[in-house]
């Protein structure tokens, strides 16, 4: 759906935003977060008057379902919000959320929204400054407990989400250690991200760990948490990039698991050990490797690439030649499917953005709020991940199925 002009938008002025994932994602974070807000406001009013009791002795302030849902108008377009209802069984107190006032319909410095929800609506750091661009400076209620209050409920979100049932069979593992340009507590700290590839072809998130520098020993604790939460069967192929620790865990925990590695990180390797100069075609002969039919093919294109530029580059050409097997597994596989697994395209899109626009900030950021700002972000664009190409073709590839450039013995055959 594309961008709607003013006249057609319910709030009048502002354009409502197309509909894209990154939108998508921030209105969920949006949404979510109004919704924690409230809730936690109402539940320090039942906290605070905890120690009333009626008449006949019981609680005097209880939670009393919720009110009928209302819609704000945002500059990411219109949010369905619901709010709690408290009761006092004798009528004097009365709960009116204050981040959210019966009469809010639309948000103020809506100019303002859009950055300050994507670089800290979706952390759990700063949700004073995050309500008070939501709902301009004079809006009250953002006391210290409310706000400590939210945070802890999304480090909540992400302990328990971390510790689920994962018993079930995957089929493809992509995997990836994320830097983010933020001042962590521990320098040295990154978020290791794991995504598989079900038995009906859907993209799920099994992982968002910290590692210390991708090492193996951080890799491994998160490989073999997988496996004792039910992750039993060894997925046929994992995709990752070069990093050392990954593909040293792997065989550990998962021995029955192939290695593909991506073909961006790659290509990006390669041509940095390259002259400016010679990038551009360097960066065309080896899209010619990769997109060959078959892996005769590639395995020629390959060796042209490495006889063109091993006298005068020897270290470009050995970063390429010593992987050569990792790079071309993913012709044992279904055609339908090469195009996600010869990347690790499904975790850079999702956390591409939020790496480049993450800034510094003043204080250091603490391991559970990165965390938890990761998975909220991880969370809400896994709904919008599609599923793979020709899923219908997982079941052959669990079944063991043998492919020969991307087709079945069968389909070989006919062809040949």
């Amino acid at each position: 759906m594309g961008t709607k002009t003013v006249s057609e938008c319910t709030n009048p002025g502002i354009p409502v935003p197309a509909s894209d994932a990154l939108t998508d994602v921030l209105r969920e974070g949006a949404r979510r977060m109004l919704r924690e807000a409230v809730e936690a406001e109402g539940q320090e009013l039942l906290t605070r008057h905890a120690p009333l009791k009626d008449g006949n002795n019981r609680q005097r302030v209880v939670r009393n379902g919720y009110l009928p849902e209302r819609t704000i108008q945002t500059g990411l377009g219109d949010i369905a919000v619901t709010a709690p209802r408290v009761r006092d069984r004798e009528g004097a107190i009365r709960f009116s959320s204050q981040i959210l006032p019966p009469y809010l319909r639309r948000t103020k410095s809506l100019a303002e929204l859009l950055p300050w929800l994507y670089l800290r609506g979706i952390s759990t750091g700063d949700f004073g400054s995050v309500l008070t661009s939501l709902l301009g400076q004079e809006a009250p209620g953002l006391s210290a407990a409310t706000i400590q209050r939210l945070k802890e409920s999304w480090k909540e979100d992400h302990r328990q989400w971390a510790t689920r049932d994962l018993s079930k069979t995957y089929v493809y593992l992509w995997a990836d250690g994320i830097h983010f340009n933020v001042r962590m507590d521990e320098a040295n700290h990154c978020v290791l991200v794991v995504i598989g590839a079900t038995a009906d072809g859907k993209k799920e998130l099994l992982a968002i760990q910290d590692g210390y520098r991708e090492s193996e020993q951080s890799w491994k604790e998160l490989l073999l948490d997988l496996k004792h939460r039910g992750l039993s069967v060894d997925p046929k192929l994992a995709t990752g990039d070069g990093a050392l620790g990954f593909w040293k865990a792997l065989p550990q925990v998962f021995g029955g698991t192939r290695g593909q590695r991506c073909w961006v990180h790659k290509t990006a390797n390669v041509l940095n050990k390259l002259p400016k100069a010679n990038q551009l075609k360097a960066n065309s002969e080896l899209h010619q490797i990769w997109m060959a039919d078959t892996k005769h093919a590639a395995h020629e294109a390959l060796d042209a690439f490495v006889s063109a530029y091993a006298a005068k580059y020897p270290k470009a050409t050995a970063c390429l030649a010593k992987d050569r097997d990792a790079l071309l597994a993913f012709y044992d596989f279904p055609a339908e499917h090469w195009v996600h697994i010869r990347t690790t395209n499904p975790i850079e899109s999702t956390f591409a953005t939020v790496r480049h626009r993450t800034v510094k900030t003043r204080g250091c950021v603490s391991r559970e709020s990165m965390l938890s700002m990761v998975f909220k972000l991880a969370v809400a664009a896994e709904q919008r991940w599609r599923r793979l190409k020709g899923s219908e073709r997982v079941g052959e590839v669990l079944r063991g199925v043998v492919f020969r450039d991307g087709m079945n013995e069968e389909e070989h055959e006919r062809a040949a």
